[in-house]
């Protein structure tokens, strides 16, 4: 099955954004980049715009780049189903995924230098979620999404 990623940037992270969806296209995943244009200007859209194709199947991951990821990470959170984690190692990668099944991963151009953001990714990547005990936590932000939504 080939993976489908959807990797987004703003302007901070737009050089960023096209190296590792050309990592990515190396490695066989079929990539959709969003990026800023007369429609999409600013984080909060570009990061609505890549979730929605997350939360609507067109991809199996998001990926985010700002300068900093903050931004990124706060509005792409505020989508349901959206589970974005704001990754600076690999460490967090790995949890990332062993624990929150994150389906998004933020990171910060200003931050994170390319190849550490590579072996993040690739951490991501190598590990499985772990379910069992994380099910009722994952359970629990599904309930908190379902309370706060209108």
């Amino acid at each position: 099955m080939v993976l489908k990623i959807a990797v987004g940037s703003e302007h901070a992270g737009a050089s960023y954004r096209h190296r590792v969806a050309e990592v990515l296209l190396e490695r066989g995943c079929e990539i959709d980049e969003i990026a800023e244009d007369e429609r999409l200007s600013g984080y909060p859209s570009i990061a609505e715009e890549t979730a929605q194709r997350v939360v609507h199947g067109k991809a199996d991951l998001g990926i985010l780049i700002c300068g900093t990821g903050i931004g990124m990470c706060m509005a792409a959170g505020k989508i349901p189903g959206i589970r974005a984690a704001l990754c600076t190692d690999s460490y967090m990668g790995a949890m990332a995924k062993k624990h929150n099944n994150a389906n998004m991963l933020v990171f910060g151009s200003r931050v994170v230098g390319f190849e550490n953001m590579v072996h993040i990714l690739e951490t991501f990547f190598s590990e499985s979620y772990e379910g069992g005990r994380h099910d009722a936590r994952l359970d629990g932000l599904k309930a908190l999404e379902e309370k706060y939504t209108k």
